[in-house]
């Protein structure tokens, strides 16, 4: 019997096959069977990196501040430097952060105008 590699993402114990597929239940990725052999061999790092403006690696539920006033499109309003974001979310993209700024809303942003708090 085959043992079950652990998910590429968050390294959860708790993965299961699904036809052709290995499902993780934490945070609900999916992959193919054989590329989960590819994925172990090879460092997460390297496929879904993402780094603050001073180098430091992001992850999901990080907390983050903006070194930059961001003006937000479509509004007056503004992100000042300092504010602190709680529990981003990382994204595909350009603007590969997915967040909620208290007063504002939700909001993408880029990696390139926030620090690792």
């Amino acid at each position: 019997m085959s043992t079950i590699p652990p998910c590429p993402k968050y390294h959860s114990e708790y993965v299961y096959l699904d036809a052709p597929m290995l499902v993780c239940p934490e945070c609900a990725h999916e992959w193919e069977l054989n590329i989960a052999n590819d994925a172990n061999s090879s460092s997460h790092e390297n496929h879904n990196s993402v780094k603050d403006a001073h180098g430091n690696e992001l992850f999901d539920g990080d907390s983050i501040s903006v070194i930059k006033d961001l003006k937000v499109k479509g509004s007056s309003s503004v992100v000042k430097v300092g504010t602190k974001v709680k529990n981003i979310r990382l994204v595909e993209g350009d603007h590969n952060i997915d967040c909620k700024i208290d007063g504002i809303g939700t909001m993408k942003l880029k990696s390139e105008f926030v620090k690792k708090a």
